[in-house]
């Protein structure tokens, strides 16, 4: 078993400290041997070290809390769920904790850097019918950004064209002369001198697809860490907020039929948070 975990492990991984340890575990609760035969088609568990996460500032602040599902508008820098580097402050498991909702789990994601409305159903026996909802483009999206003003660009307009993220990369690409499989409806909102507020309706939700479709345009969103080019910001840096909020989401409920309509309060643009 120890040969067995040393190659599913990454090297950096003290495996022979934590067996010594008693760190792994059968599903039994038994530990697991150093010299023990292999075992196949079973479970082992252990606990993961987790680094001393910095306080993400703000708040997922609660816009609606009912029997099925909780909606929260929440702050940029503030991962949905556990995630990488992410664990404790993530929205998912502050909520839990805070709401006494043991299985709080989203119905659809935002960006770590993303300010805006996000759902989350209450238990499992919701999961299914809320997250079908968002798989199946049933869930209508205004989202907002911040970004320079081009007064030759002729809006309302629509991109369309075909995303790819490759596995290991930080951007996402434009694959010229594949199918569509990202569109978004671009507008100026208003006007700020030299900065426009963009209303941007998106008809898919491809990774990054916002982000890449104003940045194609020559306006990428001010406070975007990755495009137009990927710049060296620590994880942990919460002084710059990337300027895209999910401003509105509306979709007719699965289970009752009623019309569901959200309203982020956040404006743009988005301040530096000041505390946790």
């Amino acid at each position: 078993m120890g040969e067995w975990l040393r190659t599913k492990l990454p090297t950096g991984v003290d495996v022979a400290g934590m067996l010594e340890a008693g760190g792994f575990v059968h599903q039994d609760g038994s530990a697991v041997l150093e010299d023990e035969p292999y075992r196949p088609h079973t479970f082992v568990w252990f606990h993961r070290e987790l680094r001393d996460e910095p306080v993400v500032p703000g708040s997922p602040d609660v816009l609606h809390h009912d029997e099925r599902i909780v909606v929260v508008d929440k702050p940029a820098f503030l991962s949905t769920i556990p995630r990488g580097r992410h664990v404790r402050q993530s929205v998912v498991v502050r909520l839990r904790d805070e709401l006494g909702l043991p299985e709080l789990s989203p119905a659809h994601r935002l960006d770590r850097v993303t300010s805006g409305v996000l759902v989350l159903t209450t238990e499992k026996r919701w999961r299914g019918a809320y997250q079908e909802l968002f798989a199946a483009r049933q869930v209508r999206k205004v989202y907002r950004a911040l970004a320079p003003h081009r007064p030759d660009l002729a809006t309302p307009l629509v991109v369309r064209d075909h995303l790819r993220k490759d596995r290991g990369a930080w951007q996402v690409s434009v694959v010229p002369g594949a199918a569509v499989n990202a569109e978004t409806l671009v507008e100026v909102e208003q006007v700020l001198g030299d900065l426009a507020v963009y209303r941007l309706t998106p008809s898919t939700g491809q990774t990054h697809q916002l982000r890449v479709h104003l940045c194609g345009l020559g306006v990428p969103i001010l406070g975007d860490p990755l495009y137009p080019e990927v710049l060296d910001v620590a994880v942990d840096d919460f002084s710059t907020p990337l300027q895209l909020l999910a401003a509105e989401l509306s979709f007719t409920d699965p289970v009752d039929g009623t019309d569901r309509s959200f309203v982020s309060r956040r404006t743009l643009p988005l301040a530096p948070p000041d505390g946790p």
